[in-house]
C-alpha cells in the first residue's frame, strides 16, 4: 500500500485514497467528502487497477422506479515520488513516479551552484512513472540539488490546483533512512514524497537574512496580508462556479481558504480569529477541528457565539 492508492474498507462502504501512515499500522484514508478517517491495514483492501477504472460505480435502485445514483468518484490528488531503486550494491536507478490521478506536466533538472542543466520534461501520466537516470552512491556527496516544476491536468470540472516547485538536496543522515517499496515499481527504493508539506527543500541562510531587513536595515515588515476578523467558508463565498464542483473540491478550496487565513492570522500578529462554516453535516466543522488542535501557534478554539452565528462558526485563540 502506498500513498495514492485507491482503497476500500472491509468493515464498511467507504472507498477513499491513502493519504498518510501513522504508528501502529494505522493508515490515513480520505473519503469523497474530503474528510480523513483513521483504518487499521488489516482492514482495508487496495482496489484493483481494473476496477478503478470503474471507479464510479452505480449503486442498485432502492426501488422500482427510482434512478440509480452514481457514486461520486474518489481522486487521489497526493502521491508524487522520487525513487532510487537498488541495481546493485552502489548504482541507483532514479526515477519519478505519479501515482495520483492526474496527468503532470513537468521539468526536472539538476542544479550546480549558479548552473542548471535540464535532464528531462513532458507529461508524465496518472498512475505511470519514469526513469530519469542512473547515479551512484560512491560520488553520492557531490550529487546535485534536483529542481522539478509541475502543473497538474485532470479532465473535467476541477478546482485549479496551484502549480508545484521543488528543489530537493539529499543529505545521507535522511536519504538512506527512506527505504521502502517504491509505488507502481514494486521494488525496494529509496523513496522521497515531493507533494507532502514536509518535504525538505533548499533553504538559503542569507536569503533569510536579507529578507529581513530593507536597504536601510531596518527590520522589513512581512509581506502578508492581514485576514479579517471573521472569515466566511461558504462555498458560494469563495468560488462562483461552485454548482459544479464537486465535494472534494468544495471541501478542498474551504480547507485551503482556512490554511491561508489562520497563517496570515499568525504572522500578521492577530490576537483572534473566527471562521464561519455552518452547520451542515459537520464534516468540514470536524475536520477544522482536527487540525486546529494539532496547531502548535493556537492556543485554544472553541464554538463562536450562538446568539450571532447560530452552532455554525468557530473561533480561535492565537499565542
Amino acid at each position: 500500500m502506498n500513498i495514492g492508492d485507491k482503497v476500500r474498507l472491509l468493515r464498511g462502504r467507504e472507498e477513499g485514497i491513502i493519504v498518510g501512515f501513522g504508528a501502529n499500522n494505522i493508515v490515513q484514508v480520505e473519503i469523497e467528502d474530503g474528510f480523513q478517517i483513521p483504518a487499521l491495514r488489516s482492514e482495508i483492501v487496495v482496489v484493483a487497477a481494473e476496477e478503478a477504472e470503474r471507479f464510479r460505480r452505480e449503486e442498485p435502485a432502492a426501488r422500482k422506479g427510482v434512478e440509480p445514483r452514481a457514486a461520486k468518484e474518489v481522486v487521489s490528488a497526493k502521491g508524487i515520488f522520487f525513487a532510487f531503486v537498488l541495481l546493485n550494491d552502489v548504482n541507483l536507478a532514479f526515477y519519478f513516479i505519479n501515482n495520483t490521478d492526474f496527468d503532470l506536466p513537468y521539468t526536472l533538472g539538476e542544479v550546480r551552484g549558479e548552473a542548471y542543466r535540464g535532464l528531462q520534461g513532458g507529461v508524465l501520466k496518472r498512475k505511470t512513472s519514469v526513469k530519469v537516470t542512473e547515479v551512484s552512491t560512491q560520488n553520492f556527496e557531490s550529487w546535485p540539488a534536483y529542481l522539478l516544476q509541475m502543473l497538474f491536468f485532470r479532465e473535467g470540472n476541477e478546482t485549479p490546483r496551484e502549480p508545484l516547485t521543488r528543489k530537493i538536496r539529499f543529505r545521507a543522515n535522511t536519504f538512506f533512512k527512506n527505504k521502502a517499496k517504491a509505488p507502481l515499481l514494486g521494488k525496494d527504493a529509496y523513496l522521497l514524497q515531493l507533494d507532502k508539506e514536509e518535504t525538505a527543500v533548499e533553504i538559503k541562510p542569507e536569503q533569510i537574512v536579507e529578507g529581513l531587513f530593507d536597504k536601510a536595515g531596518r527590520t522589513a515588515a512581512p509581506d502578508v496580508p492581514k485576514p479579517p476578523a471573521e472569515v466566511d467558508l461558504h462555498i458560494e463565498k469563495l468560488a462562483d462556479n461552485y454548482t459544479q464542483m464537486s465535494s472534494p473540491d468544495i471541501i478542498g478550496l474551504q480547507l485551503r481558504t482556512f490554511e491561508k487565513a489562520l497563517e496570515n492570522a499568525i504572522a500578521t500578529g492577530m490576537a483572534e480569529i473566527t471562521f464561519i462554516h455552518g452547520v451542515g453535516n459537520g464534516v468540514l466543522r470536524t475536520e477544522l477541528h482536527r487540525r486546529l488542535s494539532k496547531h502548535p501557534n493556537v492556543k485554544f478554539y472553541q464554538d463562536a457565539r450562538k446568539e450571532k452565528f447560530g452552532y455554525g462558526a468557530t473561533v480561535v485563540s492565537i499565542k
